[in-house]
């Protein structure tokens, strides 16, 4: 049978349960735990080795898992059903080399017995003007086009993206995040496994972070940046005295101009108060919060010492 159970509208549409796998006599995953939503983005992060791929693959049912351990809206992985409902875009992604864009899209198109647009697919990526050129003779950004217009058939309810920005340019991978918000707009769950952070930061509603084959986070980055209590930084500029500055805030001075305070996000308000206070000594300040490459490092090493 490939359903697990009945499923409602609040259900997942990804869930994993406690997942383990080993290669030989080495665990890449320790009990895993993981549940993705409609409509959701969540990026995956984690070093080589971590775990991510083996978890992707086993998701997309290449790997074998317990009956109990995965499901995709009820199906079990590999099935008819949740092969029917997944799309995948591999980081490293080949096609026929001589077929166009339109014929390497149509035939799958016709495998998955889905009616579309073929080129108003092809021009929303980005290839309207390489539709009929043959896929030998695209950029490895191009392929990677055709393989998100793949993606796009069908209007799949879960959708796995590994490195979906690799090989495009600055512009390019703007454009495929639009899609992607487009995608969880229309109620696909999306996963995107990438060591962008700075993309996925801003992009995505979770993080996930796997450290040798733990999960060992799983939350929105506000909450992932309170748990962790990692410090916000207020560099001040002076006007006038720098040390008179540095004295009454308890900041280190900066290249003899400024003063950079370190605080706890729940002290930020009482310092820009007293900041504020301080009129015309003060030309400017920064404040920059902890960002994803600190939570990364925080969750990734720290976590399991």
């Amino acid at each position: 049978m490939d359903k697990i159970n009945a499923r409602n509208d609040s259900d997942p549409v990804l869930l994993i349960k406690s997942l383990n796998k080993f290669r030989g006599s080495a665990q890449v995953l320790r009990d895993v735990d993981l549940k993705l939503f409609a409509g959701q983005r969540i990026a995956l992060l984690g070093h080589n080795g971590a775990g991510k791929s083996t978890l992707i693959k086993t998701v997309l049912g290449l790997i074998s898992a317990d009956a109990d351990k995965i499901s995709i809206c009820g199906s079990k992985p590999g099935s008819r059903q949740a092969r029917s409902l997944t799309a995948f875009l591999p980081e490293a992604i080949s096609f026929h080399p001589a077929l166009t864009g339109y014929e390497q899209l149509g035939m799958f198109s016709r495998l998955a017995n889905v009616k579309a647009d073929l080129t108003g697919l092809l021009e929303r990526v980005g290839l309207g003007d390489a539709m009929h050129r043959r896929i030998g003779t695209y950029s490895k950004g191009m392929r990677q086009r055709l393989g998100l217009a793949q993606v796009l058939l069908g209007r799949p309810k879960l959708a796995l993206l590994d490195e979906p920005t690799s090989g495009l340019d600055p512009i390019s991978r703007q454009e495929l995040y639009t899609i992607i918000d487009e995608l969880a707009a229309q109620g696909t769950a999306v996963l995107i496994a990438s060591h962008a952070l700075t993309e996925v930061e801003a992009r995505t509603d979770r993080i996930a972070i796997m450290r040798k084959g733990y999960l060992v986070a799983d939350d929105t980055l506000a909450a992932l940046t309170a748990n962790a209590g990692l410090p916000t930084r207020v560099r001040i500029r002076a006007r006038g005295d720098v040390a008179a500055i540095a004295v009454q805030t308890g900041g280190r001075r900066i290249n003899g101009a400024s003063v950079e305070i370190e605080i706890q996000t729940a002290d930020k308000m009482t310092l820009l108060r007293e900041i504020a206070a301080m009129g015309e000594a003060v030309a400017d300040l920064d404040i920059t919060p902890p960002r994803l490459e600190d939570l990364y490092r925080y969750y990734a090493k720290e976590r399991l010492q």
